[in-house]
């Protein structure tokens, strides 16, 4: 590091970047000032560039990348190149030269990258190859990585023990995805053990284990069906209230009805909601014939392990009086069991406990743990081998759009957060970024911004993208429009328009928008007047046809007098517009012919200026940072869109260079044609008389109908 170093900057997009193009600019990122760059922290999905890599960068597995992890990530790797210029190279292949050979980390790293490389002389190793590691974590069981698999014990009884902690819950994955035990989980499996039989020994002294080794399968008999026997006995005691209900708490036909045709289960499972057996008042509940298929092997169980033991094998039915004594037998046991340590390893049961911690299984572990321990540095370095690798690949990308938005302002290269190019309404734009949705903060970007639905044929996903179109206009462009996107591979998705955020597209759009308002204010008036008439039209003949049906002849109505004062006021009116656009019209033509031209343009500017100014406005503040702050990015400088730039984002549609256009339309409208070309005809004639006329007035200094004024007095005199 250099604090003396000598930082470059260049201008894109009116935004001070930056430069990063050597070893010592990376190495010194950390004395450069956050206030100049131009994120300060990104999400790790969401965009094109590896989220392996940005997990690896992500240390804090927050879901975002910030500045210390980005300047973690780029010392980590510089100090392990000869080069840390390398970093900015962005290939998919490392030479194994590039490594720093002269720490001991370095050797370390090295020599795990030949071991990657299968002990050849490979020049270079690449990402697949790099993660591809888990062949040599499968062909060796012990290998770093802390998690023992039974594979690595040479005793089956050892391979047994890790087998039962993998049954347990006491499992961890490697990176193969195989099973196995780590140090802690060891220790934690044997101090369950422990604890499971010293409180089976508590509950013995404390005469719990009613049933001795036993109680533990009685009392699981019981629980695995305690809710349906005390149904069935409460069912019983209802009927014995009121034989009324027996009908109704056994099942009717009526429910057996869909069952008839079936192919009926040995399980029961369609009646096992069922009764356990027919309900009757006082009945007792039998424990074998006569019960519902579907509990028949628990209650089969129940009579085994906890009736049989208490009151002998002849017992074969069970009374509510015999099941609330079962129940109080066994209430110390089930209160024992809610502070009962190392539940966990209970479904080994207590010989296999007993048996496991009197073996040597304990000492093979801790022995594999010690073996594996030491081959944690290989480990390490393996693992640090594929790091390496994506970072040299990614950091380039990764620092160009964090550091500085140089990919964004390039030509040649996409940014990460643009996903693919949006086709739509005879354009093409660039901008397209994967969100989860319309943000709040989109309008404050001043952009267009079209929000799309994106589906691939066959079900091949969806994904919602936001495109801003920065040249053009946004008169066809509406929700419900079909689009074609291309994404980062080439992949097409069919998008369909769901949201728009309406902003200035370009200076020209404002020019035209206040005739094209006022066009489409016409037409809305004129379509209103329409309906308008057209109701009104139907009303009278409805009237008339009521007036014609009805038998009673009415009065007919008096004609309606016209109001003078009404008609006199109108015509006043009238007259004065006319007067207003007669003298109006002579102001102008009196005005000299070159002026007339400025005129009009003076009257179009009046009508448009003021929307061309708020588009200027808006187009000068177009940024991409609230768009990117609202998909969980923290955007430091103004990445500005001016309107040059905006016009590379945004291709509109033309025609190949060389092409040949034929301009013959074989359904166009001959008859229209015609009166356009006359009209334009009429139009150029009458401009051509006006020019005419105006020059003549400028030249006798009157038009040619205006009389001549009298001579002089002085003339008449002589």
């Amino acid at each position: 590091m250099n604090p003396n170093h000598i930082w470059k900057f260049y201008r894109t997009g009116g935004l001070d970047q930056v430069s990063l193009e050597t070893g010592a600019d990376l190495m010194s990122l950390d004395q450069l000032d956050q206030k100049l760059w131009v994120a300060l922290s990104c999400p790790v999905k969401g965009l094109e560039l590896d989220e392996k890599t940005l997990a690896l960068i992500d240390t804090d597995r927050d879901g975002r990348i910030g500045v210390p992890e980005v300047l973690e990530a780029v010392r980590w790797a510089g100090s392990r190149l000869n080069d840390p210029g390398d970093l900015l190279n962005g290939s998919e292949a490392m030479p194994l030269s590039a490594i720093q050979t002269g720490t001991p980390e370095g050797k370390i790293l090295l020599g795990a990258a030949r071991q990657v490389l299968g002990g050849g002389q490979a020049p270079a190793i690449s990402v697949a190859e790099a993660a591809d590691t888990a062949k040599i974590f499968t062909s060796n069981p012990l290998n770093g990585d802390g998690v023992i698999p039974p594979e690595a014990a040479e005793d089956p009884a050892v391979r047994s023990v890790i087998f039962d902690m993998i049954a347990c819950g006491c499992g961890t994955a490697r990176a193969s995805g195989i099973q196995g035990v780590t140090a802690a989980a060891i220790d934690g499996f044997f101090a369950d053990l422990a604890a499971y039989v010293g409180f089976s020994e508590k509950k013995a002294a404390q005469g719990t284990a009613v049933l001795g080794d036993g109680t533990d399968a009685a009392y699981a008999a019981i629980k695995a069906v305690r809710p349906k026997v005390d149904d069935y006995f409460t069912r019983c005691r209802l009927v014995a209230f009121d034989a009324r209900s027996a009908a109704a708490v056994n099942r009717s036909e009526a429910e057996y009805l869909p069952l008839a045709p079936k192919d009926l289960k040995l399980s029961g499972e369609e009646f096992a909601g069922f009764p356990l057996a027919r309900v009757e008042a006082g009945r007792p509940l039998p424990l074998g014939e006569g019960t519902n298929p579907a509990w028949a092997t628990a209650l089969a169980v129940l009579r085994e392990k906890a009736v049989a033991p208490v009151w002998g094998e002849a017992k074969a039915r069970l009374t509510l009086e015999e099941w609330e004594q079962l129940k109080t037998r066994f209430a110390a046991y089930e209160a024992a069991l809610e502070g009962e340590a190392g539940r966990s390893v209970g479904k080994l049961g207590p010989a296999r406990i007993k048996e496991i911690l009197a073996g040597p299984a304990r000492g093979a572990l801790a022995g594999l743990v010690a073996r594996d321990k030491e081959l944690e540095p290989e480990f390490k370095a393996v693992s640090d081998v594929e790091r390496l690798v994506r970072y040299r690949r990614d950091l380039r990308s990764l620092l160009h759009n964090f550091v500085n938005f140089g990919d964004f302002y390039s030509r040649d290269r996409y940014a990460a957060f643009q996903a693919g190019t949006l086709f739509l309404d005879n354009r093409s734009t660039e901008l397209c970024l994967k969100v989860d949705g319309v943000s709040p903060l989109a309008a404050m970007s001043q952009m267009y911004i079209v929000y799309c639905s994106c589906t691939r044929a066959g079900g091949g996903g969806s994904m919602t993208i936001a495109a801003c179109f920065t040249q053009g206009h946004g008169d066809y462009l509406f929700v419900g429009r079909n689009g074609a996107f291309y994404d980062r591979r080439g992949r097409l998705w069919y998008a369909v328009v769901t949201s728009i955020v309406d902003n200035p597209i370009s200076i020209r759009q404002a020019f035209w928008a206040p005739y094209k308002k006022f066009i489409r204010f016409i037409e809305q008036q004129i379509a209103k007047r329409a309906a308008e008439a057209d109701a009104e039209a139907s009303n009278r003949l409805a009237l008339a046809a009521e007036t014609v049906a009805a038998s009673e002849k009415t009065k007919p109505a008096e004609p309606k007098k016209f109001d003078l004062a009404l008609i006199t006021g109108i015509g006043v009116a009238i007259g004065s517009i006319g007067t207003f656009c007669a003298a109006v019209f002579a102001k102008f033509i009196d005005l000299p012919t070159w002026q007339l031209p400025l005129v009009l343009l003076g009257l179009m500017l009046v009508i448009s200026l003021p929307s061309m100014l708020i588009a200027a406005l808006k187009l000068r503040q177009r940024t991409l940072g609230p768009i990117l702050e609202g998909n969980g990015w923290a955007i430091n400088g103004h990445v500005k869109i001016n309107i040059p730039f905006g016009a590379v984002l945004t291709d509109l549609a033309v025609l190949p260079a060389g092409a040949k256009r034929s301009l013959e339309d074989p359904y166009e409208d001959k008859t229209a044609a015609r009166r356009r070309r006359r009209t334009l005809i009429v139009l150029v004639i009458l401009v051509v008389a006006a020019a005419a006329t105006l020059a003549d007035r400028s030249r006798r200094g009157r038009y040619f109908w205006q009389q001549p004024p009298p001579p002089p007095a002085e003339s008449q005199a002589k």
